[in-house]
C-alpha cells in the first residue's frame, strides 16, 4: 500500500528528528534479510539504546535536505536496500549493533554512517567505529585506572600495619 503525502511529510520529520539527535546515523545494506532477521537486529539495537529504521532513500534524503548540517554530505551510496540506526546517547552503539548483527546474519553489512556534524565514513572507517569501546566501558576503565594505585596504596598500608603487629606479638612472646 502506498503512502499518502501525510505520512511520507511524517516519516520525513520523525527521521529528521532521529538525524538531529543522533551522535552517528549508520547505514546498512539488509537485501536478502529475513524478517526474523531484522526483528533480531531491532532487539540488539534496543538493548544498547539504539532505533533501528527501514525508511525509503529517498525519504531518508529528503530529511536531509531539512537539515543544515547534512545538505551537502555524500549520498551516493544511498541507492541500496538499506537500514538505517540512531543513538541519541552513544557515539559507537548503532555501528556495533550492525556488527554483532553482521556475525550472524551474513546478510547485513555496513554502508557507511554521517556523524553528527555531517562528514561520512565509509564501511571500513564505521567497521572501524564499531570496534571502540562504548561509554559505559570507557568509564569502566577510566576508573579502574584511578583506583588502581588507590588499590595499591592501601595494600602497602595494610602491609605495614600486619608487620607492626607481627612485630609487636613477637616481642611480646619474647618478654613472656
Amino acid at each position: 500500500m502506498a503512502l499518502t503525502k501525510e505520512q511520507k511529510k511524517q516519516i520525513v520529520d520523525e527521521t529528521s528528528q532521529l538525524l538531529i539527535t543522533s551522535k552517528l546515523s549508520v547505514i546498512a545494506n539488509y537485501q536478502g534479510t529475513s524478517v526474523k532477521d531484522l526483528a533480531t537486529i531491532r532487539k540488539i539495537a534496543k538493548d544498547n539504546g539504539s532505533v533501528v529504521k527501514v525508511i525509503k532513500n529517498r525519504l531518508f534524503i529528503q530529511s536531509m535536505n531539512q537539515l543544515d548540517h547534512l545538505k551537502n554530505a555524500d549520498r551516493q551510496v544511498l541507492n541500496q536496500m538499506l537500514l538505517y540506526v540512531f543513538n541519541p546517547k552513544d557515539e559507537v552503539s548503532p555501528a556495533k549493533t550492525i556488527f554483532e548483527a553482521a556475525k550472524t546474519i551474513k546478510t547485513i553489512n555496513f554502508v557507511g554512517s554521517y556523524q553528527k556534524d555531517g562528514q561520512f565514513l565509509n564501511a571500513q572507517e564505521t567497521e572501524m567505529v564499531a570496534q571502540l569501546p562504548t561509554k559505559q566501558q570507557l568509564k569502566g576503565q577510566l576508573a579502574g585506572t584511578i583506583a588502581a594505585p588507590l588499590s595499591g596504596f592501601v595494600v602497602v598500608l595494610n602491609n605495614n600495619l600486619a608487620g607492626l603487629i607481627n612485630l609487636l606479638k613477637a616481642r611480646q612472646a619474647i618478654t613472656k
